[in-house]
């Protein structure tokens, strides 16, 4: 027996690969006409509305119907804030449902999330680093975790010791990582004499990953 839902949706990705965005926009939306509870096929219409058709405010929209009736839908909250944070007008909107996502899905990836949220919007550096720890702590062979909490030490922490610590894990975790080698290889003639102490110095701004 074939299951409609599934089949909807896998027909709009069909669609989507093909560049048919409106047929897979129409097939959900043809589905959902009878099916308006189905949270799958309404997350899928959000994304296909928010990063293939590029129309931000209607997958918004459809995220929104879903945390109408549940508020505490984890997929849902974490399509919202992914889309969210990248304006800063949304931050109260995007911390409140972060609080709730660390209560009903307390993850290395919301602790992550909420790391960078804390940072890049909030400029709240030093819980920026808590949440980071967190992550680490949940996730320690995730390399990503380590690399962004070392740009977080090096850059607004200053804590140069601890983000040669974080690099080098980087490059034990993932060893062809050419960014955190070039960071690590600069970072050790910039701010750590021959002996491997600490001296006073200049840094340039780093990079993060995603």
């Amino acid at each position: 027996m074939t299951d409609p839902e599934y089949e909807a949706i896998s027909k709009a990705k069909r669609q989507t690969e093909s560049n048919n965005v409106s047929g897979a926009v129409s097939t959900l939306e043809s589905y959902l006409e009878d099916n308006p509870r189905s949270d799958k096929a309404r997350i899928a219409l959000s994304r296909t509305l928010i990063y293939d058709a590029k129309e931000i405010e209607k997958g918004i929209e459809q995220l929104n119907i879903i945390l109408e009736t549940d508020p505490n839908n984890i997929d849902a909250l974490k399509a919202s804030v992914t889309v969210l944070i990248k304006d800063k007008k949304n931050n109260k909107e995007v911390g409140e449902k972060y609080e709730k996502l660390l209560v009903l899905e307390p993850s290395a990836e919301v602790y992550n999330g909420y790391a960078r949220f804390l940072r890049q919007q909030k400029l709240d550096f030093k819980r920026s680093g808590e949440f980071y720890e967190k992550a680490i702590d949940a996730a320690p062979g995730k390399y990503e975790y380590h690399q962004n909490y070392a740009v977080l030490l090096l850059n607004d922490l200053k804590d140069y010791q601890k983000a040669k610590e974080e690099l080098e894990i980087v490059l034990k975790l993932n060893p062809g990582n050419a960014s955190a080698k070039k960071n690590y290889d600069l970072l050790m003639k910039k701010k750590f004499d021959a002996d491997g102490n600490l001296k006073k110095g200049r840094f340039s701004v780093l990079k993060g990953n995603k």
